[in-house]
């Protein structure tokens, strides 16, 4: 219990710090164009011609590491000031269509929008929106709704595009198209990096051995990111990398299927004991499905003699018709397994390296749940570009990219520990709903799944709404990251939270608690309260 109630108080803590906490606007930044103070810094590779103050002559250089979603929205914003010369390093040697749909949320359209109209005209275009039609969780064995979530008047009531989809290659293809040519440079990736103590300016080493020289790096190359392991002296990827399995894997399928409710659902989640299935419309006559299930890491490898169709009709043996009707037609080509992995922002750990930052999944990797990966990589490009755009001289780098981790630490923790918290409470704490039936004919009632996790989901079933319709208006006003105190929503997410955690608790099991709500960003990756970070934040929250 008294963990359960430490648990409860960490909570509240990255509640009040996602709406709370004010950030310095200016600190850290230098107004001095003090140029004598400076040793030259390479420019072309050799160290004359240094500037600090920033012109159209002699534009901020920024490198960016990734040519995805982030990246991209990133390359193009920067790409309009004058002022700034940007150039995308990317990997691959060549860009093929490839990948599945990407949910676009209110908050990332608006992003969008005001990041570049033209842009976001071109993926209206392509996009199909799920937000104005009904969503929500069903019954997964008796196919009745359960739980809806409105999508649509929070958006309405912000004057807001509805929530949607747009296929990958389709939204990086409008991206690619609409950057200056040459910004985009394939087939060589960020191995590495070094910086100039005095100066910042950054000297990248390419995969292929080239050193390409700039202002500043923004590692936008995914949850493996080789920046994020220079600037962090760690692992990209595997133990201590700071990505953690989420113990479950998932499988996706995406098909032509003619859905009897097309055009009237966007979004069906099917819940039950130990796993759950989605189903959404992508547009277009064509549906993704997935299937999330909690397994040991590695299970990609386990046996399916049959195909993976087959495996899953198995599993979910005895669920709801419509789960069925859209395995049995889905073709083994046209499915997908994978292993789900996270990293909660952390504040013990840094964002940021004079004038190096990190941006999207190498920082939040997040689980799907929420469909908020990709949107959370737009508003960290957002923030970073009004950031940069302030930039007068060489001088302010430093300062204005430290304001950006404080803008995007504690917004970008809350939605990565709600998108876990669906995760964990869906699959460990749901179940079947408990339901007292009596057909026509029978003497005596039917109690169905009356066990402690269906008695609880029922218990749930009118309080979800609620928590849905905050969460969404949580998303949808703080999209721009800016200083707002927001204590009502801070103290419902802590009030309906809590409970939602309280009658868990017994299912999930205090661990999985832990983790479900992201208190890696308070806890740190070792696994100890973070003291100083809890204190400051209590501090600064009666401070102001």
């Amino acid at each position: 219990m008294v963990r359960l109630i430490i648990t409860l108080l960490a909570s509240f803590i990255l509640a009040v710090n996602a709406f709370v906490l004010p950030q310095d606007r200016t600190a850290g930044f230098s107004t001095a164009l003090n140029v004598a103070t400076f040793p030259p810094v390479p420019n072309s590779g050799d160290n004359s011609g240094y500037v600090a103050e920033i012109s159209e002559e002699n534009p901020l250089k920024v490198l960016v590491a990734g040519a995805g979603v982030g990246g991209c929205a990133l390359a193009k914003v920067l790409s309009k000031n004058p002022n700034i010369d940007v150039t995308v390093l990317e990997r691959t040697d060549a860009f093929k269509r490839f990948g599945g749909p990407i949910q676009l949320a209110s908050n990332a359209l608006e992003v969008l929008k005001e990041m570049d109209v033209e842009v976001f005209d071109q993926i209206m275009e392509k996009f199909t929106f799920t937000g104005d039609k009904e969503n929500g969780i069903k019954d997964g064995i008796r196919t009745e709704w359960y739980a809806k979530f409105d999508l649509k008047n929070p958006a309405e009531s912000r004057k807001m595009p509805y929530t949607g989809v747009i296929e990958r290659p389709d939204l990086q293809e409008i991206y690619l198209k609409s950057l200056p040519e040459g910004c985009v440079q394939n087939g060589d990736g960020v191995k590495s990096y070094t910086t100039d103590k005095k100066t910042g300016a950054v000297t990248v080493e390419l995969d292929s051995g080239k050193t390409v020289y700039g202002d500043v790096l923004i590692g936008a190359d995914g949850i493996w990111s080789t920046v994020r392991a220079t600037m962090r002296n760690e692992p990209a990827r595997g133990e201590g990398s700071g990505a953690s399995y989420s113990g479950y894997t998932v499988f996706a399928g995406e098909l032509n299927y003619a859905s009897p409710d097309h055009g009237q659902v966007g979004y069906k989640v099917y819940i039950g004991p130990g796993q759950y299935f989605v189903i959404t419309d992508i547009g277009n006559g064509r549906y993704q499905w997935y299937a999330f299930l909690a397994r040991d890491p590695g299970s990609i490898s386990d046996p399916k003699p049959e195909g993976s169709s087959k495996y899953l009709q198995d599993i979910f043996a005895g669920w709801s018709s419509e789960i069925h009707a859209i395995l049995t037609v889905t073709q083994e080509d046209e499915i997908e397994q994978r292993d789900l992995y996270d990293r909660p922002p952390s504040v013990r750990k840094p964002w940021c390296d004079g004038h190096v930052a990190l941006l999207g999944d190498g920082i939040h990797a997040m689980m799907p749940n929420l469909g908020q990966g990709g949107c959370q990589a737009i508003e960290d490009a957002y923030v970073i570009s009004k950031e940069l755009g302030k930039a007068k001289s060489r001088t302010q780098v430093t300062g204005l990219l430290k304001s950006y981790q404080r803008r995007r630490l504690m917004r970008s923790a809350a939605v990565q520990g709600l998108s876990r918290f669906a995760s964990d409470i869906i699959i460990r704490g749901f179940d079947t709903p408990a339901k007292i039936v009596k057909k026509d004919g029978e003497f005596m009632p039917r109690f169905e799944n009356f066990n402690y996790a269906g008695i609880v989901t029922r218990m749930l079933q009118p309080i979800l709404p609620v928590f849905f319709n905050v969460q969404f208006n949580f998303l949808y006003d703080g999209f721009r990251s800016e200083m707002e105190v927001d204590l009502v929503a801070a103290l419902t997410f802590l009030v309906i939270g809590g409970f939602i955690l309280l009658v868990t608790a017994g299912v999930v099991g205090e661990a999985g608690i832990a983790a479900s709500i992201g208190l890696d960003a308070l806890l740190g990756t070792e696994g100890f309260l973070d003291f100083e970070a809890i204190s400051s934040a209590f501090e600064k929250f009666f401070s102001t």
